[in-house]
C-alpha cells in the first residue's frame, strides 16, 4: 500500500491509499521504499522540539505529518502573525521541508485550513471563521473515515452543511463525535492540548490541590518555580536563554509566557521579574491546576572576570535592559547595525544581536552616506538636462522642490555575481540640496542612455540630517 508520495509521484497520478502493484503498473521504474512509521514519528518529534525552541512554547505532534502550535502572545515578537508564518515556511524550506501553515482562533479551524486552503499560509480571524469553514470538505473536521463515508452517502459534503443541520438526528446515528468536532472547529468548546516536554530540557513542575487564579498567588509560585529551575541549572553549569512558563487550566486550556535573555542567566530575581511582568497577559479562567517552567534554550554560563583592582572601572552590563526591552517589543525589533562589503546601499548593512561582538568592519569614509535610508527607495519625478547632470528640480510626495546645490554622479554598478539581471545594472547617485536647505540622496536607475542599464526612473533613497 502507498502510504506517502512525493510531488513528482503525485503529478504522475499516484496517491496515498493506492495499492503498490497498481502504482508500479502506472509508472515505470518507480522507486519504492519501505515505510518507517517509528522513524517518521521520531523525526516529527525532533521537528516539534525545534519549533518549540524557536517559535511557540506550546507545541504538540499531530501524526503523521502535522504539528500543533499555540502561538498566543508570541506572534508580536516576530512582527505579527503573517511575518511569523513566512519565517517558518522559509526556514523549513531551507532544510527541504515544504509546509502549509494556518493560524486560526481554534485548533480545529487551523487544522482544516492548513490542509485545504493555505497556500502556503493563511491567517484566519474570528470575523471570517464561519464563512471560511463553511465551504471546506467534511473530512477536514478530523472525523473517522467511516463517518465521513456515511455522511457523504447522506449528501453531506461541506462543513457548513453539517453546522446548519439539527444535532439530534446526527447524534442519534453517529454519536457525539460530529457535534464535538464542529464545536471545536468553531471555538465553542476548548480542546485538550498535550504539549511535548523534551527530556533534555531543564523542567520543573508544581501541581495545586486547589486551583489558583489571583495574580499575587501566580507571581509567588512563579518565583518558587524559578528558584527550583535555577538550582537545576546550577547542577548542570547552565544558564537560561529562553524560558517557557505554562499554566494548565481546569478547562483543558493552556496559557503561556515566554521570555528570553541576551546571554545565559540564572539570576532568580532577574528571571522572576521578566516572567512576572507578563502575568497580566494570563487569563486563569476558572483556575490553574498546574504550572510548569522549562528552560527551552540553556547554554553554559560564563562568568565575567572581576576587575583586577579597586581602581579598575567595572564593565557596564546592559543585558538586563536589553532583556526587558526585547521581551516587550520582540527580539527582531532590537538590534545593532554592522557594515557589509557591498556597493549597493541597501546591502551594505546587516543586523546583529544587541550583545554580539564587534565585527571590526567599518564603512568607507570617502563617500558620505545619509543616516536615513528609505526601504524601498521611493519613486520621484525629476528633470535633468543631460545624463551626467543632476536634476534641476524634483517632485516627492506631492511637493515640488527646486535644486540649488548638487554633487555627483557617483556611479554604482550591479553585483553581477548575484543575478544575471544585475550584469548591466547601473545607478547614478546625486547629493541634492533644495531651496529650503534640506539635503537628499537621489539616484537614476540606468546611465541615462542605454535602456539595458535600467529603467531611467528617478528614486529618492536617503535623507541627510
Amino acid at each position: 500500500m502507498v502510504l506517502a508520495a512525493d510531488q513528482a509521484a503525485r503529478h504522475a497520478g499516484l496517491k496515498p491509499g493506492m495499492v503498490a502493484s497498481k502504482a508500479q503498473a502506472l509508472v515505470a521504474n518507480l522507486i519504492l521504499r519501505d515505510a518507517e512509521p517509528e522513524a517518521d514519528l521520531l523525526a516529527l518529534e525532533r521537528l516539534a522540539t525545534w519549533m518549540q525552541r524557536h517559535y511557540a512554547p506550546v507545541v504538540a505532534v499531530d501524526p503523521p505529518a502535522g504539528l500543533m502550535l499555540d502561538a498566543t502572545g508570541v506572534a508580536h515578537l516576530f512582527g505579527g502573525e503573517t511575518d511569523m508564518l513566512r519565517e517558518m515556511i522559509r526556514r523549513l524550506a531551507e532544510v527541504g521541508i515544504a509546509a502549509r501553515i494556518a493560524i486560526a482562533p481554534s485548533y480545529g479551524a487551523a487544522f482544516a485550513a492548513a490542509r485545504t486552503i493555505a497556500a502556503p499560509l493563511l491567517v484566519l480571524d474570528d470575523d471570517k471563521l464561519i464563512d471560511t469553514l463553511a465551504p471546506l470538505p467534511i473530512a477536514a473536521l478530523r472525523l473517522s473515515a467511516e463517518i465521513v463515508a456515511a455522511l457523504k452517502q447522506l449528501g453531506f459534503e461541506r462543513i457548513g452543511e453539517l453546522n446548519t443541520t439539527p444535532r439530534a438526528p446526527l447524534a442519534l446515528r453517529f454519536g457525539s463525535s460530529i457535534g464535538v468536532r464542529l464545536d471545536q472547529a468553531y471555538g465553542r468548546i476548548s480542546e485538550p492540548f498535550d504539549p511535548i516536554v523534551p527530556r533534555d530540557m531543564p523542567n520543573v513542575r508544581r501541581n495545586f490541590a486547589e486551583p489558583i487564579g489571583a495574580p499575587e498567588t501566580i507571581a509567588r509560585y512563579t518565583g518558587k518555580l524559578v528558584e527550583q529551575l535555577a538550582g537545576l541549572l546550577e547542577t548542570k553549569g547552565l544558564g537560561a536563554r529562553r524560558l517557557d512558563l505554562l499554566f494548565f487550566r481546569v478547562d483543558n486550556r493552556i496559557e503561556s509566557i515566554r521570555v528570553g535573555t541576551a546571554r545565559p542567566v540564572r539570576d532568580v530575581k532577574r528571571l522572576t521579574k521578566l516572567l512576572c511582568d507578563k502575568i497580566e497577559t494570563i487569563d486563569p479562567g476558572f483556575g490553574i491546576e498546574t504550572m510548569t517552567l522549562t528552560a527551552v534554550v540553556a547554554e553554559p554560563l560564563q562568568y565575567r572576570p572581576s576587575p583586577s583592582s579597586l581602581h579598575d572601572p567595572a564593565a557596564p552590563d546592559v543585558s538586563g535592559l536589553i532583556d526587558t526591552l526585547s521581551n516587550r517589543i520582540g527580539d527582531t525589533q532590537l538590534y545593532r547595525l554592522a557594515p557589509v562589503e557591498s556597493d549597493l546601499p541597501e546591502r551594505a548593512v546587516k543586523r546583529l544581536a544587541p550583545l554580539a561582538p564587534a565585527t571590526g568592519a567599518s564603512w568607507p569614509p570617502h563617500w558620505p552616506r545619509p543616516p536615513r535610508l528609505l526601504d524601498p527607495p521611493e519613486r520621484i519625478e525629476a528633470m535633468a538636462l543631460l545624463p551626467d547632470h543632476p536634476p534641476a528640480a524634483f517632485t516627492w510626495r506631492g511637493r515640488r522642490r527646486r535644486v540649488v546645490n548638487a554633487d555627483g554622479p557617483e556611479r554604482v554598478f550591479g553585483e553581477w555575481w548575484r543575478a544575471d539581471a544585475e550584469r548591466n545594472a547601473v545607478r547614478d547617485y546625486f547629493q541634492i540640496e533644495d531651496e529650503s536647505g534640506e539635503r537628499f540622496w537621489l539616484f537614476r536607475a540606468g546611465d541615462g542612455e542605454d535602456p539595458a542599464t535600467g529603467s531611467h526612473h528617478w528614486f529618492l533613497h536617503g535623507i541627510f540630517a
